[in-house]
């Protein structure tokens, strides 16, 4: 007999953001542990990693994301526990932090391998293209409104 209780879903999330001021923080010698423990707090909440990859200064996580958390909750704790984990290690001399904020964009399933391959290669794409430009290409692709004022923190 099926449980009437039973929730079905199938929500794909592209989230992406940045450290702060988007300093080139995130160093090639830790990032996989990086990317391992992000992964560990997502799969701890009950979600499903499909990818993760970045830059220094971003990072892109697509996860298959149950509706029975709030994805804001989710990402906080991925950035909170990620920066205090960052910040333990003592990887840096400076104290890490993400900016506030973050751009969340869903998929359907046919747009997975695509958004799949489209993180795998962040390297090849911020060749050519800044961060900030990708960044606001995906929110006008989405229809996203914003004002540009507020989408960067800029060290000072």
């Amino acid at each position: 007999m099926a449980d009437s209780n039973a929730t079905y879903s199938q929500i794909h999330i592209q989230l992406v953001f940045a450290v702060k001021f988007r300093e080139a923080l995130i160093q090639k010698d830790w990032k996989e542990e990086l990317y391992k423990y992000i992964t560990g707090i997502v799969q701890n909440n009950n979600h499903k990693l499909l990818s993760i990859n970045g830059m220094p200064d971003h990072i892109h996580i697509l996860i298959g994301l149950r509706p029975n958390q709030a994805l804001s909750e989710l990402v906080n704790q991925i950035k909170s526990n990620s920066s205090k984990w960052i910040n333990d290690k003592h990887f840096l001399s400076v104290r890490f932090e993400w900016q506030k904020g973050y751009g969340a964009f869903s998929y359907g399933k046919s747009q997975i391998s695509d958004v799949i391959n489209y993180i795998n290669k962040q390297e090849i794409h911020h060749q050519k293209k800044s961060f900030k430009d990708e960044y606001l290409d995906f929110l006008n692709k989405f229809g996203v409104e914003y004002n540009e004022e507020y989408i960067f923190n800029e060290l000072m």
